[in-house]
């Protein structure tokens, strides 16, 4: 226990012996954006293979998920796809939303049959709110209801989202107090939560789960990528920003636009960058003879996608069942590769 791996040996939860069931641990690779958690996993898959193991993976992205959405999520190339089997990508129109819960359940759902197919389930990615709901469990608060969502867009659309806000301040102040004015996903889905159930968003917070799902499909290790030196994470998203305005970026969000049925206030349009092209050609389609900003438009996603890799680094600072990766350092893919490894093999001699 002296080298601080001993958990390697063990699930996630602490000195549990992992059953037969198990032998295929899940192996689950987190980070913010752009710390390379792709390619990490894909030489992980590839280390394994030499041993004659196969390998799945899972995606932990809200993003992903999405069809026609491929350059501003950095969404796997054709080749690395093909590669290796990859589940959770390109399964929705950006009509639709995705629930933490729906990702909890479709998640198990392939955990059992990749193992099926002698396989090592991988779940990579950087939705923290996805890791935390299979590490964690979900809360018991109601589901998305259409008709309440509906009323809401239609107040928000005459009183502006900060009127929404201050609402919520008066049912729910404790989650009003953390959520930004003009942060309108979450706003609607605390006032969802109030009208559907009478109880305030925050309650249902105060009853979460001590384990989740992650503890039955027999998770045996959370690796987190992260930067020692933010800078290094900052230059790194700063040039994946500019290849991906050299990739086709705004014709992508243009086609996107061009469909006519989609919005700013669905989840698939916040997503980082493509509200900020966005945003860049609803101005110039108001003044056509404005040239296009694309300064500004580069700016802007780079400065939101280094917020949200704040944020990604700070959901997986409070979470202390991580086993935490350099991901400047040199060796750290490396050093990924070796303690994974070692991982499985560990539960795999526990199960027998």
């Amino acid at each position: 226990m002296t080298d601080g791996h001993w958990f390697l040996c063990f699930d996630l939860y602490g000195f549990r012996p992992m059953t037969a069931a198990h032998a295929l641990p899940c192996i689950a690779i987190a980070g913010p954006t752009a710390s390379g958690k792709t390619a990490a996993a894909l030489a992980l898959t590839e280390r394994l293979a030499q041993r004659g193991q196969k390998a799945e993976i899972i995606s932990v992205d809200s993003a992903l998920v999405y069809k026609g959405m491929d350059i501003g999520t950095a969404k796997p190339t054709r080749d690395e796809l093909a590669a290796v089997p990859h589940h959770l990508i390109d399964i929705l129109d950006p009509l639709q939303a995705y629930s933490a819960a729906e990702f909890v359940r479709d998640t198990q759902k392939l955990v059992d049959e990749i193992r099926a197919r002698q396989a090592i389930p991988l779940l990579v990615g950087g939705t923290m709110l996805y890791f935390k709901a299979l590490t964690d469990g979900l809360d018991d608060m109601p589901a998305a209801n259409p008709d309440v969502r509906a009323m809401l867009d239609a107040q928000a659309a005459e009183l502006g989202w900060p009127a929404m806000h201050a609402r919520l301040a008066q049912v729910d102040p404790v989650t009003a107090a953390r959520l930004a004015p003009g942060d309108s996903q979450r706003i609607q889905r605390a006032l969802e939560v109030w009208h559907v159930s009478g109880q305030p968003l925050s309650s249902f917070h105060t009853t979460r789960k001590k384990t989740g799902p992650a503890e039955q499909m027999g998770l045996a290790t959370l690796f987190s990528l992260e930067p020692a030196e933010r800078a290094w994470l900052h230059q790194r998203i700063a040039l994946r920003f500019d290849l991906m305005l050299e990739q086709g970026f705004l014709d992508e969000v243009r086609s996107l636009r061009a469909r006519g049925d989609l919005h700013l206030d669905l989840p698939s349009m916040r997503c980082v960058g493509y509200r900020q092209a966005w945003e860049v050609l609803d101005a110039l389609e108001a003044d056509p003879g404005k040239p296009l900003d694309m300064a500004g438009l580069r700016e802007r996603g780079i400065a939101s996608t280094r917020q949200l890799a704040k944020r990604q680094i700070t959901w997986l600072r409070s979470m202390p069942q991580r086993r935490a990766i350099a991901c400047d350092a040199p060796s750290a893919q490396q050093q990924l590769l070796d303690a994974a490894l070692a991982a499985i093999e560990a539960a795999q001699q526990a199960a027998g």
